[in-house]
């Protein structure tokens, strides 16, 4: 189990982020990933966090 709890919004940007992936493979992850945080209106640091989770989880694939 992780030290830091993340945020039920970073969570949900994290599933939304992966559905996105998989219906867009073509579209850079980095591009994903900011819009991803505009949409669930992210702070610097739950972008930060969404994306090293993100990283996790494509390297758990």
């Amino acid at each position: 189990m992780p030290l830091i709890e993340h945020s039920e919004r970073v969570r949900r940007a994290l599933e939304y982020l992966c559905d996105e992936c998989r219906e867009h493979p073509e579209t850079a992850r980095e591009i994903l990933i900011d819009q991803v945080c505009l949409r669930f209106d992210l702070s610097p640091l739950d972008a930060r966090q969404l994306a090293v989770l993100f990283s996790q989880t494509e390297q758990e694939r």
